[in-house]
């Protein structure tokens, strides 16, 4: 068989697979349901989005609701949820919570190393890591976080000052917790979710972030990891404990 033959053959096999597997894609798509949240909601009166109830009280700090900018709700897509808060210690420490959740378009979340940057951010790899945060309740549970640690410039006075930014976030669905820098193991349960059962995991993208001066990086992100560890069973719906394990 000549080498132009075999060529034709194999790309006419490679276009039937692809067609056969956007065929099967699109009849999933079609009977598709959507997952419950993993996050406690509310109505939103006059619209399809929800708000996600962050806890309004925690540790003695004061918080405020925070209305999300239109650029936001412009951007992703009319289904998408939100949920905003900022925390204030008496000290003056503050950390911002935040939380998005998908509708139906799953391009509702989106790797936040590409909000971080197009801020400004310049985020340090080798100060970033996989992290876990202790759930204490019932049941008690280890939460996997990513831990981003970066760094930006400012302008004071005409000094050029810095300041770091550590930002904490972690992804949660129905019975289900996931966190990692490549995001592979959140598409992969979806993935595999949506053609087992035809349900497509409702996700919820939670993110903390605090900035500190240099040098302080890790008393800022123990203090954020209290926050976190007393806030999370407020509005998280604990998951399952094999999926909670990565499994």
């Amino acid at each position: 068989m000549s080498m132009s033959r075999q060529n034709w053959i194999l790309g006419l096999i490679v276009c039937l697979m692809i067609g056969s597997v956007a065929v099967v894609m699109a009849r999933i798509k079609t009977g598709q349901k959507l997952g419950a949240p993993g996050v406690k909601t509310t109505a939103v009166a006059g619209s399809n989005r929800l708000k996600v109830e962050l806890a309004p009280t925690v540790l003695g700090y004061t918080s405020e609701w925070v209305e999300v900018d239109d650029l936001t709700l412009q951007s992703l897509p009319k289904d998408t949820s939100f949920g905003q808060r900022r925390y204030r210690a008496a000290d003056g420490f503050e950390v911002v919570a935040n939380a998005v959740l998908m509708g139906g378009d799953r391009s509702s979340l989106h790797k936040p190393q590409f909000c971080l940057t197009g801020q400004g951010w310049v985020i340090d790899n080798a100060a970033s890591s996989e992290e876990r945060v202790a759930i204490s309740g019932s049941p008690a549970y280890d939460l996997p976080v990513v831990k981003l640690v970066s760094t930006k410039e400012f302008n004071q006075n005409g000094q050029t000052l810095k300041a770091r930014g550590i930002y904490v976030y972690w992804y949660v669905a129905d019975g289900a917790v996931s966190a990692s820098t490549t995001g592979l193991q959140r598409m992969w349960w979806m993935a595999r979710d949506l053609v087992r059962t035809g349900i497509l995991q409702r996700w919820a993208y939670i993110s903390y972030f605090a900035v500190c001066n240099p040098g302080q990086e890790e008393v800022t992100y123990q203090r954020m990891k209290t926050l976190i560890a007393a806030s999370v069973p407020q509005f998280q719906h604990p998951p399952n404990p094999v999926l909670a394990a990565g499994q």
